[in-house]
């Protein structure tokens, strides 16, 4: 026995092994789902602000269908950025492997929360959905996208940000946005 084995035979000699504490299998009361889902959304949810994306009439799209959109006076070349992928996502939501109640309710609260902190470039990532033949998440983004007034645009990604199974965009400016970049172009002139 080396000296090590001795020492640590010495220091352990007062150790007693932990003992596992006595288990016991609970029986879950069984609950109602839907009602136990509303509950949960209820509490989830800010106060004051609701969801209104709407998740019927959903127009189901192939999982390879290039989506895009642009609102009536957003210009051509802001739009042709978006598209080349030029401005760079400020956010990410990553939407894989949630129902399409989770993700209603994540692409709301992330839209809000971005114009929240002045953000204009995002990316969110619903997937192809090549499993079953149909995009149902990509069908209800696309959706849901045009229903919110701060999207300005939106559009399927680039390869290398997801492809067809990712969307790039674009917000509103805000008004604090507007107001800074009055200031920077009227800075130096004179009046």
């Amino acid at each position: 026995m080396s000296d090590d084995d001795k020492l640590f035979a010495e220091e352990m000699a007062g150790v007693k092994p932990l003992q596992k504490p006595a288990r016991v299998a609970l029986k879950k009361a069984a609950v109602d789902a839907p009602s136990f889902a509303a509950r949960r959304e209820a509490a989830q949810a800010k106060p004051g602000v609701k969801n209104f994306l709407a998740d019927n009439d959903v127009p189901l799209l192939d999982p390879y269908y290039m989506v895009d959109f642009r609102r009536e006076g957003v210009q051509h070349g802001v739009y042709r950025k978006l598209k080349q992928a030029r401005y760079e996502a400020e956010a990410r939501l990553d939407l894989h492997k949630m129902s399409v109640a989770r993700a209603r309710q994540q692409v709301f609260e992330f839209i809000r929360d971005a114009m929240s902190m002045d953000l204009r470039s995002l990316i969110i990532v619903h997937g192809r959905g090549n499993h079953s033949g149909v995009a149902l998440l990509k069908s209800h983004v696309a959706h849901w996208l045009p229903q919110i007034n701060d999207v300005q645009a939106f559009c399927s990604a680039q390869p290398q940000h997801g492809g067809a199974g990712a969307v790039y965009v674009l917000l509103r400016k805000s008004e604090r946005k507007k107001q800074e970049n009055r200031d920077r172009l009227t800075r130096g002139r004179s009046v």
